[in-house]
């Protein structure tokens, strides 16, 4: 096994949630995140049972005072840049500089199909994702500016409130495939290396680009584009397969069961989280030295479980 040539940082922890039926119930949960020791709660950006984005962030950032916040990711075709940049620009204001911007070209068909929008092959949700996110990026420096693309027109505009993170919140850009991966390495602050999703569903595919293999060719695109950028990105990974319990081999043959694979690829997968806190533990620090991986997100429904393997890699 070799040692990933991208930056090996001290771990961070995150959690992704999406719903609560309450107020209490989820500022509970923002509140549970971060005195057990998680730097950041995340959200997904669908159109499916879930919260809305902006105001459960701003919600969970109103009771907790180092909790970071952001979707995992923002679908760059929901709204307008401009109209995002504004929200993102607010949300790092009232929360005292806590955003971290995650955004994308959008991948769930069923959101489109559902809502009406159009869904565009992926070459040009991602054209258009690279002009909406120059205009978020250049909207944060408050000074009036204009743009001429093929799919957005802004017009001596200036955009207001600042961020307190200058001179933007840091970019968070996820990918599976090929071109998106490229762009992240030249872009993004963090990286969320994901399984491919270019058919705009989760299948048997979708797992089996979660393979250790798949992965390392999805690093090798990112140090092979990232040039004198690469010290200063992070690696993000958002763990799908989490099966926290004594017994690692029957978390790891019960998660292949499931899904119907071998169970040596959800053992190897960095996508997956089996077995007992120690064993999470040192699996974490070993995808680390493979692969770089320092910032892992599990469900919001493991705060509680997880939360020990986060005392054990506490300061690594």
């Amino acid at each position: 096994m070799t040692s990933s040539p991208i930056k090996i940082r001290p771990f961070r922890f995150g959690i992704q949630a999406s719903k609560a039926g309450s107020q209490k119930e989820w500022t509970d949960l923002a509140r549970a995140a971060e005195n057990h020791g998680y730097s950041s709660l995340t959200m997904p950006d669908h159109f499916t049972d879930q919260l809305a984005p902006v105001p459960a962030l701003m919600a969970a950032a109103s009771v907790t005072k180092n909790l970071r916040i952001g979707a995992l990711v923002w679908d760059n075709d929901y709204k307008h840049p401009v109209v995002l940049a504004k929200e993102l620009a607010t949300l790092d204001l009232l929360s005292d500089g806590r955003l971290e911007i995650g955004i994308g070209a959008g991948w769930m068909a069923t959101d489109y199909e559902q809502s009406g929008m159009q869904y565009d092959r992926p070459g040009v949700r991602i054209d258009r994702f690279l002009e909406g996110l120059e205009i978020i990026k250049r909207a944060m420096t408050g000074e009036k500016f204009s743009f001429s693309g093929k799919h957005y027109t802004i017009t001596d505009y200036t955009a207001t409130p600042l961020p307190v993170q200058k001179p933007c919140p840091p970019i968070l850009i996820g990918g599976g495939g090929p071109r998106v991966l490229k762009l992240a390495a030249q872009l993004a602050d963090i990286i969320g290396v994901n399984p491919s999703l270019k058919d705009g569903v989760v299948n048997g595919e979708t797992i089996k680009d979660m393979s250790a293999e798949a992965v390392q060719e999805k690093i090798d695109i990112i140090t092979a584009n990232a040039g004198a950028r690469l010290p200063d990105i992070e690696l993000n990974v958002r763990t799908f397969l989490v099966n926290i319990r004594d017994s690692a081999q029957e978390a790891i043959e019960g998660t292949a069961n499931m899904f119907k694979v071998d169970p040596s690829l959800v053992a190897n997968s960095p996508f997956a989280i089996l077995g007992p806190p120690a064993k999470i533990a040192e699996d974490l620090l070993a995808r680390r030295e493979r692969w770089g991986f320092s910032y892992v997100i599990v469900g919001g429904e493991d705060v509680e479980k997880f939360a020990p393997v986060i005392k054990i890699l506490a300061g690594k």
